[in-house]
């Protein structure tokens, strides 16, 4: 932290979405970002080399949920872990894959035949999750899912990616260490902050050690994923930790 606060011209802070700028809910659909985060992360992106949010979410649907964001100076969204990216209000992305079509369509029957409840199918445009968390039994309807969805993924050309009550059928060849590995080349990068939740941002804390950076890994804590919290530099109290973490950081960078 204390090269980030040194030398904040030369540094990039990465964060995830859900779960980290945004609390978890049943529905993802009604995600909504903390209501500081936006301000925040204003007042850090003129202070920063570069602000990205690194996240598995559609880049304009994290933009949909995180009123604000768009005015945050230099922002940039990585979405579908890297695959897509959204800066100065434009997005590219390559052509979305054929598998993951193909693999939404089988979904509803292959869930039927299990005859698994109250799980909810989310179409991510270049991938689709299956969500367990308004389930009657959430963690062992998870486990009961991820032989199934690993060989449906497998017959579409796909991977798998667990997190917080959902199994994801995604396209393989990026993850977000590999978005951010790039990102910090690309913005020759002096320090790098993480801020992430769940298993998917294992693969940025990994990009964060690879670098050779001064850099820190923090963890936005909760009850449902220990991991990351046992490899993390800094453990903060969910989405309220975050945002107030990032309040300290602006005011250490402003008193510099």
């Amino acid at each position: 932290m204390e090269a980030i606060v040194n030398d904040p011209a030369g540094a990039v802070i990465g964060l995830d979405f859900d779960g980290t700028l945004s609390p978890i809910v049943p529905d993802p659909a009604q995600a909504v970002i903390h209501p500081k985060a936006p301000g925040v992360l204003a007042e850090l992106g003129a202070r920063v080399r570069a602000v990205a949010i690194v996240t598995g979410r559609p880049a304009a649907t994290a933009l949909e949920l995180g009123p604000g964001l768009a005015d945050v100076p230099g922002l940039v969204v990585l979405g579908h872990y890297g695959f897509e990216r959204w800066e100065d209000g434009r997005i590219s992305a390559p052509p979305p894959p054929p598998g993951v079509p193909r693999a939404k369509a089988e979904l509803p029957l292959l869930l039927e035949s299990l005859g698994v409840r109250g799980v909810s199918i989310e179409d991510k445009r270049r991938a689709v999750a299956v969500h367990t968390r308004r389930s009657p039994d959430p963690e062992g309807t998870l486990e009961a899912l991820r032989e199934p969805l690993a060989k449906l993924a497998g017959e579409h050309g796909l991977v798998v990616e667990p997190g917080r009550m959902v199994l994801e059928l995604r396209p393989p060849g990026m993850d977000k260490g590999q978005a951010l590995s790039l990102f910090l080349a690309e913005r020759s990068a002096r320090s790098v902050m993480f801020v992430g939740d769940d298993l998917g941002d294992l693969a940025a804390f990994e990009a964060v050690r690879a670098s050779g950076l001064p850099g820190v890994t923090v963890c936005s804590g909760s009850a449902e994923v220990t991991a990351l919290a046992e490899r993390a530099d800094i453990v903060v109290d969910g989405p309220d930790g975050v945002v107030a973490l990032l309040e300290e950081l602006v005011s250490a960078i402003g008193g510099t």
